[in-house]
């Protein structure tokens, strides 16, 4: 009943399987849409520096222009440098300072070193000189912002009643010790080095630095300063055809976008503007469709594999519209190149750049700078896709975050000078935001893993892992059955060579290769390379016993590399590497010893199928060839091209390349590199 119902549910999907494709479309579009910012677009894209080939740009009402970034910042630093500073006055303390003075001199009069008649006029001098400091008063700290000039102003507050007056009307500590030492220069009598310090002792800040009020003063001076300079009124030029985008034209067409973006929040259709977004991104989602209906059909009747597409695409357009919403301080913060990455290591290049640039086609709608943007991420994408095109080592993903990071460095470089016209504009902290980007695209290696197990795919770095001979189904050959293992070497060695010349996964076909024959590990001695004693097991068996033990070895090897958990596209190496071809030497066999017995062929056939790819067909071949070879006694250039050609003649009468997808042209291609490489094997010297 489990069996009868899982064969319901598959014949369902299978009927339903157009109907399902275009919900999972609709619900990707449906989510891209619906989180992107609904307000109307700016329809022009500024770039300093460029000319404005457009016509003449007439303001379609007033707007003020922007102050730009540094404007303000200058406008902030004059601000603050103007804001009063907030010093409270210490009330008492000159009058505890003078007390307190007097009472120090009585007791340190002996050891000033001055004579007694001088001591009521010393006493009315030092402290007339202490009196007039605190008149002016000591203030006891400078705020940063003001430590590099004098020349400021100041509030002091005496019970809530402010006096405005000039930092230079007051002392610091070290201008007072300073006053204080002149003072007593200025009579020889008392000028010495006790008194100074007696005086100095006395001296103590007056006025005391609010931090807080002064902070608050600084914030309200910010909060008032204006952003803007000046205004356009409606029917203004802001730009004419034919003129460069100056500094100044720059920003009042930012100044202008702004008050677009602005005024279309208000008065916008909101239903419209939705309208417009779901034609495009259906347009560009109908495109991917398309692309994958006409090049990729495989894909686009799986839609276990058009989900996870419409996933990665969705997931990041879903990143871009969370960022536009929460108003990430750079857009191009976001791993754009993740996408390309992904789709180039589970499925190929051409679909990896289809789908980038419909991405970036997407999301140049919505961001800054539409034209810097494709620019910027569309190379960065090529790259990316270029740089992995043959991935066989994992430290490759660190090469293309290099190579990656490299061209986001030109880009930048190339569109700053642009903008500049010189290197001493250009702020060099903007290239951050693309520096996390690459990094954070570094999260594909592990995303991948998750996609394989999730929707059962079989990506370059799994088939990486499965082509290391440490692996232990491959150990376990190496050791149980070694001239199998090596005939597997050899068979991957050929089959490899001629895939990557006719076009197809080399990895992939290495992988198969590996693992073709391991079900010879079932019974490892019936196999003519693992007997290595000469004795033969097949001698004590019936020809169709034999046949069966020869034959099982594709089903037990199916077996064991689903015990294994290996992917199932390697699997169908295993199923496939005879097709449904005849044992035909225990056959031929079978016929000579009993011509008049009849005998089922079903018997000494393989179960197939027949090889449906290009990489399954070639590995028939090579599979076929090695071992064919091995029966040469004396092998040279004639034998073993004569070998070569009759193993595929008669694979190709058998009509077991029948679906492969592999031409005429390609089978001459294959069999030149089998004879070339099997020439060098047996160390044949070629006739010239």
């Amino acid at each position: 009943m489990a069996k009868l119902s899982s064969s319901r549910q598959k014949a369902l999907l299978r009927k339903y399987s157009s109907n399902i494709k275009i919900f999972l479309t609709l619900v990707s579009i449906a989510v891209i849409v619906l989180t992107l910012p609904k307000q109307a677009k700016f329809s022009y894209d500024i770039e300093k520096g460029r000319i404005w080939h457009q016509k003449d740009l007439l303001s379609p009402y007033s707007f003020a222009i922007l102050k730009t970034q540094d404007e303000i910042i200058n406008d902030q630093k004059a601000a603050l440098i103007s804001a009063s500073v907030i010093y409270q006055y210490n009330n008492g303390l000159d009058e505890k300072q003078l007390t307190d003075f007097k009472n120090d001199f009585e007791l340190k009069w002996p050891g000033l070193g001055l004579k007694d008649q001088l001591k009521p006029a010393c006493y009315k001098y030092c402290s007339d000189l202490l009196g007039t400091i605190y008149n002016k008063g000591i203030i006891n700290s400078i705020p940063k912002n003001k430590q590099n000039t004098d020349n400021f102003k100041i509030t002091i507050l005496n019970n809530n009643i402010g006096t405005d007056l000039n930092r230079r009307d007051v002392f610091t500590q070290e201008e007072a010790i300073a006053f204080s030492k002149n003072g007593l220069e200025k009579v020889t009598a008392f000028n010495n080095q006790p008194v100074l310090a007696l005086l100095v002792e006395h001296l103590q800040p007056n006025l005391l630095f609010d931090n807080k009020l002064t902070s608050r003063l600084e914030k309200e001076a910010i909060d008032n300063l204006s952003t803007t300079r000046g205004m356009v009124q409606k029917g203004d030029v802001i730009i004419a055809k034919g003129s460069i985008v100056s500094d100044e034209v720059y920003q009042k067409l930012q100044s202008f976008k702004q008050a677009f973006e602005d005024n279309a929040k208000i008065k916008g259709d909101r239903f419209l503007v939705l309208l417009g977004q779901f034609l495009l991104v259906g347009i560009a989602m109908t495109l991917l469709m398309v692309f994958l209906y006409l090049f990729r059909r495989d894909i686009f009747n799986d839609n276990r594999l058009v989900s996870l597409i419409l996933l990665v695409v969705t997931a990041l357009l879903f990143t871009l519209s969370m960022a536009i919403k929460f108003q990430l301080p750079n857009l191009y913060f976001i791993p754009y190149c993740i996408v390309p990455i992904i789709i180039r290591i589970l499925f190929d290049t051409r679909l990896a750049l289809n789908i980038h640039l419909l991405v970036v086609m997407i999301a140049g709608f919505f961001v800054p700078n539409s034209f810097e943007f494709a620019f910027i991420e569309i190379t960065a994408g090529m790259v990316s896709i270029y740089s992995i095109k043959n991935l066989h080592r994992r430290e490759q993903f660190l090469i293309s975050a290099l190579i990656i990071t490299f061209i986001y460095f030109l880009s930048f470089l190339g569109i700053s000078l642009i903008k500049e016209g010189n290197f001493s504009n250009i702020d060099w902290m903007d290239f951050l935001p693309f520096v996390v980007s690459v990094l954070l695209t570094l999260l594909a290696y592990p995303l991948i893993y998750i996609f394989e197990k999730v929707f059962s795919l079989t990506s370059d770095i799994t088939l990486i892992e499965l082509t290391n001979t440490n692996a232990p189904l491959l150990r376990e050959m190496a050791f149980t059955a070694p001239g199998t293992f090596q005939h597997s070497l050899q068979v991957a060695n050929l089959a490899e060579n001629a895939i990557y010349s006719i076009g197809g996964n080399a990895l992939l076909v290495r992988a198969g290769a590996l693992y073709h024959d391991i079900g010879k590990l079932e019974n490892p001695l019936y196999f003519i390379e693992n007997q290595a004693s000469g004795f033969n097991p097949h001698d004590k068996l019936s020809y169709q016993e034999s046949a069966q033990i020869i034959i099982r070895h594709v089903r037990k090897g199916v077996e064991m590399a689903k015990k294994a958990n290996l992917p199932e596209i390697v699997i169908d190496f295993i199923r496939t590497h005879h097709g449904d071809t005849r044992v035909d030497y225990f056959y031929q066999s079978f016929l000579k010893n009993f011509p008049e017995t009849i005998v089922d062929e079903n018997t000494f056939r393989y179960p197939g199928p027949v090889p449906f790819s290009r990489e399954a067909g070639v590995l028939m071949l090579a599979d076929s060839v090695e071992a064919a070879s091995r029966s040469l006694k004396e092998p040279d250039e004639h034998s073993i091209s004569s070998l070569v050609d009759r193993i595929v003649q008669y694979k190709l009468d058998q009509h077991q390349l029948k679906d492969s997808n592999i031409t005429l042209k390609d089978i001459e291609t294959i069999k030149t590199i089998f004879k070339r490489m099997l020439m060098s094997i047996y160390h044949v010297r070629i006739d010239y």
